[in-house]
């Protein structure tokens, strides 16, 4: 399978599936003295997992990493301090799948001969044949972004010591749009609302808060760890929130189960989405992803300009549609309104306004790129549908029985983060190799 990789200076490629033992994230390009936690990790890939409450699949997989290599397994010197920090080699992160049950495979098994409309259960058949890996919708499904997001983790982690923050939220869902905010409250918010909900998780509370798994300890140590979680998986559940946490929320303008600043709004959509998936339908929304800090100049002209690196995020499951700037709304503008005026303030160039996403002619200048990703419904329902036998070619009717999420936008959040660190990261380098070369050149 081609694809499956990204990056000219920082290098990712992502391996596993829905039902196989687990994923695997590779990353080329991790800075050496770069001290990295398995609980960090989590902390970003927690964002993103299912089975934390009733916008989601009720799968429960925990997504514990697990740091195979890339990191000093102990001090290499008397006097240095440098175990657990990156060496420069490739960095490998497992994800093991502990959440697969064989009643759920023989749904599977029971329904893949009649693909599920909107899904790549088709097609990947076409492509693979018998040998498609199609429990679970194999490297297909939504799991496989669970190895985008330990990539996002690193490569968030790298951009934030360059000043450099990416940040996303839900702007829209099931048909409502939160009101217009400026981007400093949105990060705060976002912020906020990371903390909460990995504070309550009970994996995190589990696994790292008590210890269970701690910096030093040996990969099979670990894997013995993760066989006894294993084993507790269904029992493992989010607690109902408390009145307290309740008030808390509200205070800080939250909602406990959608990122959206806007708590009205937020209230508005968890309420339709609901709707939705009672008729037994499924919904979509808009995911918008902004990142602050970022130089003037990154980017490469014609083939890898950086609003085209970013289009990529279009790779992401269920994502129909990206939008840099105004996107789509720039065919009804006016030169003069599109346009983005500068004037210098103080030695500082400052624009008007910010219609181009911080990106023009694929570089990019300094402003905050912004990117809005349009995400479809949740192909599979609880409505029947028309399909085929995929194998015998005859009409079938389709009704769906596996677990589902009512809708996908609640969770596409923290993998558009990542997908855009990894882009932007990719990018920051070859610009500082570029910068430092042309400094650095003989005279």
């Amino acid at each position: 399978m081609l694809g499956c990789s990204y990056g000219r200076l920082f290098q990712v490629t992502v391996a596993g599936g829905s039902y196989q033992e687990g994923l695997t994230t590779h990353v080329q390009g991790v800075p050496p003295g770069l001290l990295l936690d398995e609980r960090d990790i989590y902390a970003e890939l927690l964002q993103r997992k299912p089975g934390q409450g009733e916008l989601s699949s009720p799968r429960r997989e925990p997504d514990i990493p697990v740091i195979y290599s890339g990191v000093n397994a102990a001090d290499t010197m008397v006097g240095f301090k440098n175990e657990g920090y990156t060496n420069g080699t490739p960095l490998v992160i497992l994800i093991p799948n502990l959440d697969r049950h064989m009643e759920h495979v023989e749904q599977y098994r029971t329904t893949n001969r009649t693909p599920r409309p909107g899904h790549a259960s088709y097609a990947s058949y076409q492509k693979y044949g018998s040998w498609d890996d199609s429990i679970g919708a194999g490297f297909f499904s939504g799991r496989y972004t669970s190895t985008l997001c330990a990539a996002g983790a690193v490569a968030k982690r790298v951009l934030a010591e360059h000043g450099i923050s990416v940040f996303a939220y839900v702007k829209e869902a099931a048909g409502v749009r939160m009101p217009d905010m400026d981007s400093a409250t949105i990060q705060r918010k976002v912020t906020a609302f990371k903390d909460f909900r990995t504070e309550r998780d009970p994996i995190y509370n589990l696994v790292y808060k008590k210890g269970l798994i701690k910096p030093g300890m040996r990969l099979l140590q670990k894997m013995a760890i993760l066989a006894e979680i294993e084993k507790q998986v269904p029992d493992i559940t989010q607690k109902p929130l408390k009145k307290d946490e309740e008030a808390a929320l509200t205070e800080q303008g939250l909602h406990p189960l959608l990122n959206c600043p806007d708590l009205e709004a937020a209230r508005a959509m968890h309420e339709r989405i609901i709707a939705i998936r009672d008729s037994g339908d499924s919904s979509g929304g808009v995911v918008e992803a902004i990142a602050t800090g970022v130089p003037a100049g990154l980017g490469e002209p014609v083939f890898d300009k950086l609003d085209g690196e970013l289009g990529r995020m279009m790779s992401i499951g269920t994502v129909k549609a990206v939008e840099i700037g105004a996107g789509l709304q720039v065919k009804d503008m006016t030169g003069s309104v599109c346009n983005d005026q500068m004037t210098v303030k103080d030695g500082k160039v400052v624009f008007g306004s910010n219609q181009a996403g911080g990106i023009t002619g694929g570089l990019t200048t300094g402003q905050e790129i912004v990117v809005r990703l349009a995400v479809k419904p949740t192909p599979t329902i609880a409505r029947p549908q028309k399909t085929i036998d995929k194998v015998s070619l005859t009409n079938c009717d389709l009704a769906a029985v596996t677990r589902r999420d009512p809708t996908i936008v609640s969770r596409v959040w923290p993998v558009a983060e990542a997908f855009m660190a990894i882009v932007l990261l990719d990018h920051y380098m070859m610009h500082l190799a570029a910068c430092g070369i042309r400094k650095q050149a003989p005279k």
